[in-house]
């Protein structure tokens, strides 16, 4: 039961820190409007979908997943 309480504990402190960059990261880090995101508005609606957004992201956890790994 230990060590699922450690895990639970560094989990949540992973989600505190997730937060905390997802809610004053936005103000610093434009993710979501970087150039190559592909957005296309018509009169019936609009369609978003964050390209260089998504390749960036998944290279900064592929990075850290890696450092972890070793």
């Amino acid at each position: 039961m230990n060590d699922i309480g450690k895990i639970l504990i560094g989990l949540g402190a992973l989600l505190i820190v997730v937060g905390c960059i997802l809610h004053f990261g936005g103000r610093f880090l434009p993710l979501g409007k970087l150039p190559g995101d592909i957005r296309i508005t018509g009169e019936n609606g609009s369609f978003y979908f964050p390209v260089v957004t998504c390749i960036l992201i998944s290279v900064v956890l592929s990075v850290i997943a890696n450092i972890f790994n070793r």
